[in-house]
């Protein structure tokens, strides 16, 4: 396999500008490459060709580029993302609210857009209702590889450097277990003269690495997280997260509990819901029982079927259902609702598709 070249992505505005002299220099290098989302050293204009030839030798701009999309009818957009490598992961832009327009004509409110971010190729985790799984973990991004998919989407979409976008990292991988990575990606996103994405624009979703959220909360970074909580009892969640026999929902309730959260804010619990499975009221008890304590946010999701899977799609009357129970007993809760449910939607799904279809040809 040939030797990987760092990305200037990889760097922070300070790292950069001890490594482009004069200092200038890595200000507008910095600009090129998040407000004008240059993808190689011929964008950059008022750089010295010298300097894009020194450079160049040794570091790309965007170390990635995209192999496939797919465009729901809702406005989700599924991408296929290839690294330097040629090994591939996923990215989505999700629109989360349309634009407003007044009788006048005038947009009164831009529409607000996620982009949801993959942390590694492949994941270790091994949850057995996620498509991801089964392709086995290949090897963590770097940091670099993380914050140049929400340039490339931004890019793709026209979506200005300046209009704000909100991240969450619940692609594929697990987040915490790429914590180096993540948490330098976090403060590249941050930066003033780059894309300046706050802290609190930024989720981090994890499947529960209790020592990892404990890592986390001490950097205090000012994300918010959010739990991949999917089961209210160790036997059930062991089945659908194998890792929780390493980290249980007790060890995951106590390392919330200790986490810096946002007063204003509430830590979220991605809750998915799986027919016959975890979507009765007797699981929705266990569930505000344990969440006893915790200014907490239920987000409920439809589990999205994909091609062998042994689980369904819950009733939408089951869900409501669910719903209702724990907003009865004291708990803010959502649905989500399914985005690009008639593409590849699923994490890892493109990819798959992708991959069945090369083995056609």
């Amino acid at each position: 396999m040939s030797i990987l070249k760092p990305s200037l992505m990889d760097f922070t505005q300070k790292e950069l500008t001890a490594l482009v002299k004069p200092a200038f220099r890595a200000k507008q290098i910095y600009g090129w490459m998040y407000h004008h989302y240059a993808d190689n050293y011929e964008a950059m204009k008022n750089i010295p060709q010298s300097l894009k030839t020194e450079l160049e030798e040794k570091y790309c701009v965007n170390p990635l580029k995209i192999a496939r999309k797919e465009e729901s009818s809702d406005g989700t957009i599924k991408y296929l993302l290839e690294l330097q490598d040629g090994k591939t992961m996923e990215a989505v832009w999700i629109k989360m609210k349309e634009e407003q327009v007044d009788c006048n004509g005038e947009i009164t409110q831009e529409a607000k857009y996620t982009i949801c971010v993959s942390t590694q190729v492949g994941c270790k985790v091994g949850c057995t209702f996620c498509l991801t799984a089964k392709g086995g973990f290949t090897r963590d991004l770097s940091a670099g590889e993380i914050v140049a998919q929400v340039v490339t989407l931004k890019k793709d979409n026209n979506h200005k450097h300046n209009r704000m976008i909100n991240i969450v990292y619940m692609g594929m991988g697990e987040p915490l277990d790429n914590l180096t990575n993540l948490t330098k990606a976090i403060e590249i996103f941050q930066e003033d003269e780059g894309l300046c994405i706050s802290g609190k624009r930024q989720t981090v979703s994890t499947s529960g690495l209790s020592n990892k959220i404990d890592q986390l909360g001490k950097l205090d970074l000012g994300v918010h997280i959010a739990i991949s909580l999917h089961a209210v009892d160790d036997d059930l969640r062991t089945e659908l997260i194998p890792m929780n026999k390493a980290h249980n929902i007790n060890s995951i309730i106590e390392a919330v509990k200790r986490f810096p959260i946002d007063t204003r804010k509430r830590v979220m619990f991605e809750y998915l819901v799986i027919k016959n499975k975890n979507d009765d009221l007797g699981s929705a008890k266990k569930l505000v029982k344990l969440l006893t304590g915790i200014k907490a946010k239920v987000n409920l999701i439809y589990f999205n079927p994909y091609p062998g899977t042994p689980y369904d799609r819950p009733s939408r009357g089951d869900m409501i259902a669910f719903q209702e129970y724990l907003v009865q007993h004291g708990l803010l809760c959502t649905i989500r609702d399914s985005k690009g449910i008639d593409i590849s939607a699923a994490c890892g799904q493109l990819k798959e598709k992708t991959k069945q279809d090369e083995e056609i040809k």
